[in-house]
């Protein structure tokens, strides 16, 4: 049986290639403590219709390349984008220290 992962896709650069970010929360053996490991996959996306910030399905599958041993299979939920705040929008507001000096 294949193995189907869940994750984020953090980069869309590649052709044909998406960089699957797949989190998990472990709880340490010895101490008990819970901390977050990551993991970087590389998955064939044929079509290139996942885009940074998707949350993704993959399915395991023969060696495609070096790298790749994962598949694309659905796109569970698209991003919603991305915010850019313009430099020029930052410089226009006034600091709010400096108002109070001013009272």
């Amino acid at each position: 049986m294949a193995k189907k992962i869940v994750g984020t896709v953090t980069s869309d650069a590649q052709d044909k290639t998406i960089i699957v970010t797949v989190t998990r929360r472990v709880t340490h053996p010895i101490y008990g403590k819970q901390y977050t490991v990551s993991n970087k996959i590389a998955a064939h996306d044929d079509t290139n219709q996942a885009g940074v910030g998707d949350v993704v399905e993959i399915t395991e599958t023969r060696p495609i390349s070096k790298n790749k041993r994962f598949t694309l299979n659905r796109v569970l939920e698209k991003s919603h984008g991305q915010i850019e705040i313009k430099q020029e929008e930052v410089e226009k507001q006034p600091e709010p220290d400096a108002e109070k000096a001013e009272a």
